[in-house]
């Protein structure tokens, strides 16, 4: 089946005159298994005349080509890495960035906390072995304060995607797990400071921040394995539904990204095919 529409030039235009064409083009590559694809497909592309830089992520699946505006197109750089062997389509990079700068703070946050229930332990350590010795008890209390000037910034900080989320959903007027996490970590480092006001050997500022390290390490994680399932589910549907048969002038064929057709484009579609746009 094909769509006619008026003729137009523009389908052989390269990317760069395109309206809004970007510099970097990110593609999602389904068949790339090891470090000697990376090497294959990032020579196929720097072949492409125009390719300025190229960088391969196994990992993700996706290879990042910058390449100068109106020397390149987007289907050369596909073309060349369909001819190395590699299957590749164009993908729109809407929520990366986003992603990426969530799981660097709750990095941020789990170094932060880590560090501080390492301090906060020895600390701790230091009076349980002094409370079954002869440690002045005005020593035990520096002890604490100084635990307390450690834990309360860091409570502060490294606990805030459990607050956040926590407070949302009591304006909700629901509840979920990080109503109960946010109250423990609080409570605990409240009544710890109260503790150490009163000079009471109750103090449980190691466990307080050690529990928001822990749960950290376990929020990190989940963030990491969604955003890594998200990724997977974007390359597959880029590869079903990224490339679409442009007819230029004397009836040939040339593969383009659909977001790159404009008015006016010719299209052919084959039996099963998506309809591009």
């Amino acid at each position: 089946m094909t769509i006619h529409t008026l003729p137009a030039s523009s389908g052989t235009k390269a990317l760069g005159e395109r309206e809004g064409a970007p510099d970097i083009l990110t593609l999602a590559v389904e068949n790339m298994r090891c470090g000697g694809c990376i090497r294959s497909i990032e020579r196929a592309a720097m072949s492409v005349a125009g390719v300025r830089s190229v960088r391969a992520n196994l990992a993700a699946k996706r290879v990042s080509v910058g390449f100068e505006a109106g020397r390149v197109s987007e289907a050369d750089v596909i073309a060349a890495l369909g001819r190395a062997g590699f299957a590749a389509a164009p993908m729109q990079e809407t929520s990366q960035h986003t992603e990426t700068t969530r799981e660097s703070a709750l990095l941020r946050r789990i170094a932060v906390s880590g560090f501080a229930a390492m301090n906060i332990m020895l600390l701790s350590v230091s009076v349980w072995s002094g409370r079954a010795g002869d440690m002045d008890q005005s020593l035990v209390a520096l002890f604490c304060w100084l635990s307390a000037l450690i834990a309360l910034p860091t409570v502060v900080y490294a606990g805030q995607p459990f607050y956040a989320s926590a407070l949302f959903a009591l304006k909700g007027r629901r509840l979920n797990m990080d109503v109960p996490i946010s109250l423990a970590i609080i409570l605990a480092t409240g009544m710890s400071l109260y503790q150490t006001v009163v000079g009471s050997e109750q103090v449980y500022f190691d466990a307080a921040v050690s529990l928001l390290f822990f749960l950290l390490i376990g929020r990190y994680l989940d963030e990491h394995l969604r955003v890594r399932a998200r990724g997977e589910a974007q390359n597959l549907l880029s590869l079903q539904s990224g490339i679409a048969s442009l007819i230029v002038e004397g009836g040939a064929l040339r593969a383009v990204p659909v977001h790159a057709l404009v008015p006016g484009d010719r299209v052919l579609i084959g039996a099963g095919e998506r309809v591009p746009a």
